[in-house]
């Protein structure tokens, strides 16, 4: 029988790029979350040879250049195995989001896969197959609150933040990365240029605030030392922190649609908005399910495609992915 698994996205909780290296990435760090909104993986590990990629949306590729393709050919490589491999795609995820949408596709089509063949990878081998494949998919190996560094692929998990109420903003178009890259190293030398300083803050800052953000005005315990509400408090703590997307700074005046997409989520009452990854997704946080049920309500009838949805624990996360794949041993 086929295996089917969740397809978890992200959000992008700040993001500092860095200077451009040799190797043609960029030194960032960001933290991640998972959140409930997903796509669904079946694969289907059948006689003969190959991998068949199958999706109704017409923006994925079904060639080698998908990630999932990538994934299930190095996964039977190392298993040192043969069959055909059907990967089918229900996509419910925006295309060129900024949501991790294929990454995450591609860690789910790695589980399923697995479970298919009946043995999991080791920790070690799965890793390397997702940092050879993309910077965000080794984050989807952890799941819940993940700090990434280096390009993105170098990720470590955090405690769980407390379990936020947000609501996702998916803009009828895509936004392409590597186009927004060359767009921040021209801001950066334009910067250069006028100032000898380079673009404003730097990799070390943000982790300075990240630390501040996640720790201030905290007990070890992770109750708040004042007393009050720590999902509250943490909201207040990131905007204090100033902690920011740098992608808006070349994303925004290209598609100033997007800037004007986050300032309705700002006057729908979220306390904190921001472009996650290059986007073109945007998100707002609000203090409870109510608020984010009833902003969302109001921005889809102001023409809008938006969703009300929560972030997914690390705990939960893997729950959902479902008990086998823990049985199989699959903790990474």
């Amino acid at each position: 029988m086929p295996t089917s698994v969740r397809s978890f996205a992200k959000i992008n909780l700040g993001l500092k790029i860095g200077p451009a290296r040799a190797d043609g990435f960029h030194e960032l760090r960001t933290i991640y979350q998972t959140i409930a909104l997903h796509d669904v993986i079946k694969v289907d590990l059948q006689r003969g040879t190959g991998i068949e990629i199958r999706c109704k949306d017409p923006r994925v590729p079904q060639s080698e250049s998908n990630t999932c393709w990538r994934v299930a050919d190095r996964v039977m490589r190392s298993a040192r195995t043969g069959g055909k491999v059907v990967i089918t795609i229900d996509k419910r995820l925006p295309v060129q989001g900024g949501l991790g949408a294929a990454s995450s596709n591609a860690v789910a089509t790695m589980f399923a896969l697995e479970r298919e063949l009946g043995e999991p990878l080791a920790p070690e081998e799965r890793l390397r197959i997702a940092a050879e494949v993309g910077s965000d998919l080794p984050l989807f190996l952890i799941g819940g609150t993940v700090l990434g560094v280096d390009h993105g692929q170098e990720v470590y998990a955090l405690q769980d933040l407390p379990a936020m109420h947000l609501v996702v903003l998916s803009p009828a178009i895509g936004v392409s990365t590597p186009q927004a890259f060359s767009a921040w190293d021209a801001l950066v030398q334009r910067e250069v240029e006028l100032t000898h300083a380079g673009a404003a803050g730097t990799i070390e800052q943000f982790g300075s605030a990240v630390y501040a953000w996640l720790s201030n005005g905290f007990l070890s315990t992770g109750v708040p030392a004042d007393g009050g509400d720590r999902a509250e408090n943490l909201l207040l703590d990131l905007v204090r922190a100033g902690i920011e997307n740098d992608f808006e700074r070349v994303v925004f005046p290209e598609h100033p649609e997007l800037r004007e997409a986050k300032s309705v989520l700002e006057r729908e009452g979220a306390h904190y908005a921001s472009l996650s990854g290059s986007g073109s997704t945007l998100y707002g946080l609000f203090d409870s399910a109510e608020d984010a049920n009833a902003a969302a309500e109001r921005i889809r009838a102001a023409g809008y495609s938006a969703a009300a949805t929560t972030s997914v624990s690390r705990a939960e996360y893997w729950k959902q992915l479902g008990s086998q794949h823990l049985a199989l041993g699959t903790w990474p």
